[in-house]
Formats: C-alpha cells, sequence, structure tokens
C-alpha cells in the first residue's frame, strides 16, 4: 500500500450484528453491545496502525431511540463507559475525538460526556475519531440546509453561492474529507441513513462477521482489498488513461 492514492485516509464503519452475535450463542443482546465495545478499541487501535487519519464509527443512529427502553439504556450506557474508561489512552495516543450528529435533546449527562471528550483531544492531530451519535444523513442535511436558509434570508449569502461546497462545509463533518472507504459488518447491504452526502464516491466492503467479531485481521484485509480497486471518481480507469 505504497501509493497514497491507493490508501485511505478516511474508513468509515457501519457497527452492525451485535444483536445476532448475541443471540446466536442464546444470550442477551446487551452482551452483543458488550463485546461490541471491545471491537471498536481494536478497530481504533487497527486505525492507528494501518495509518488511517480519519475513523469514523456509527455508534447510535437518530432511528435507534425506537428500540427497547431497556437495550436504548445500555448502549448509552457503554458510550459512556467506553468514553470515561479509553478517553485519557485516546488523548495520550493524539487522537482527536469528534461527534457528529443531533445534540439537541440528549441527555444531559451524555452531551456532556461528549463536549469533555471533543474539548480535551481538541488540539491532537495524529488521528481523528469521528463517533456518529444521534446520527441520521438525512437530519444532517436538513440541519445543514436551515442553517443556509437562515443566511440567505438574512442576506449573509445569495442564492447564487448555494453551491455543493457551501453545503459541505455546513454539514456535521465540515472541514473532513469524504470516506474513502465505507464498511458495513453483518452481511446487510445498505447504507441506514448514514453518510448519504458524503459516500458519494466512497467504495464499499460489506463484510459477513458481526462487529463483535470484526477484529485488526477482518479490518486489514478490508483496507488491503480496497488498495487495488480503481477508484475513476467519474473519469477513465488507469489503464484506459494511459
Amino acid at each position: 500500500m505504497a501509493d497514497n492514492v491507493r490508501h485511505p485516509r478516511h474508513v468509515a464503519i457501519i457497527m452492525d450484528g451485535n444483536g445476532r452475535w448475541a443471540k446466536e450463542r442464546g444470550l442477551p443482546r446487551t452482551m452483543g453491545h458488550r463485546r461490541g465495545v471491545e471491537a471498536v478499541r481494536q478497530a481504533v487501535r487497527t486505525a492507528r496502525e494501518l495509518n488511517i487519519e480519519y475513523l469514523t464509527l456509527f455508534a447510535f443512529s437518530s432511528e435507534n431511540w425506537r428500540r427497547p427502553a431497556d437495550e436504548v439504556g445500555e448502549l448509552l450506557r457503554l458510550l459512556k463507559f467506553f468514553i470515561r474508561r479509553d478517553l485519557a489512552d485516546l488523548h495520550r495516543e493524539g487522537v482527536r475525538v469528534r461527534v457528529i450528529g443531533e445534540r439537541e435533546g440528549l441527555p444531559a449527562d451524555v452531551r456532556n460526556l461528549l463536549e469533555e471528550a471533543e474539548q480535551l483531544t481538541i488540539a491532537n492531530d495524529r488521528n481523528t475519531l469521528l463517533i456518529a451519535f444521534n446520527y441520521g444523513a438525512r437530519d444532517e442535511i436538513a440541519r445543514a440546509m436551515r442553517r443556509i436558509a437562515e443566511k440567505l434570508v438574512s442576506g449573509e449569502t445569495s442564492v447564487e453561492s448555494v453551491t455543493p461546497e457551501l453545503l459541505d462545509a455546513h454539514l456535521d463533518t465540515a472541514g473532513i474529507p469524504d470516506p474513502d472507504l465505507i464498511i458495513r459488518t453483518s452481511g446487510e447491504l445498505r447504507l441506514s441513513n448514514f453518510l448519504l452526502w458524503q459516500a458519494a464516491y466512497s467504495e464499499f466492503s460489506f463484510i459477513p462477521c458481526y462487529w463483535p467479531d470484526f477484529d485488526g485481521k477482518v479490518f486489514a484485509e478490508a483496507v488491503r482489498e480496497y488498495s487495488m480497486r480503481d477508484r475513476r471518481f467519474g473519469g477513465l480507469s488507469r489503464e484506459i488513461a494511459s
């Protein structure tokens, strides 16, 4: 992977399959989520080892609130546990934490903890870990459009200035390169309202293993397979162009 063009700067992961992993083992769904936290730690470590600058993890979608209250409570508890246990290590390793998603209406302790993680690591520049929490891509785009509409009404910007670049600058991921590779575990073949705008030219890898079984070896293989692809961005392949 010496060719930097073929090495992903940004990998985003839809972490799927915790519940099914637990069900197949006769365990409660909460046990799958707990094992999933260990897979998160492994993914963050592997991203550093593979020199991936940006890693985005889909931790909790805006639709996940529809799940049973005890499961939502467990997911929130595990998020808080992960940040409290791992934040110091992430900071020491030079990892910057950013959170994308809607924060209005979140429990105060969760919101404060997310903001604490961002503020503590704001000056770090080795890697960036984006946590997509209470996130939905359609909501993200709608919120960006509302901010642009407010600027149009106030006269701060003009209709002619509304471009893809302007919208991009108002998304939660402003300043972050689009994901080169999006990985989804569990074998499902959909985006589930994740990074719809940013995924315009992303490569995809749909991996059959459940998220608790996603380890460094599986991650590295997905990156290796990505490095063999010919990304054209609407142009010609390298072989044809040459």
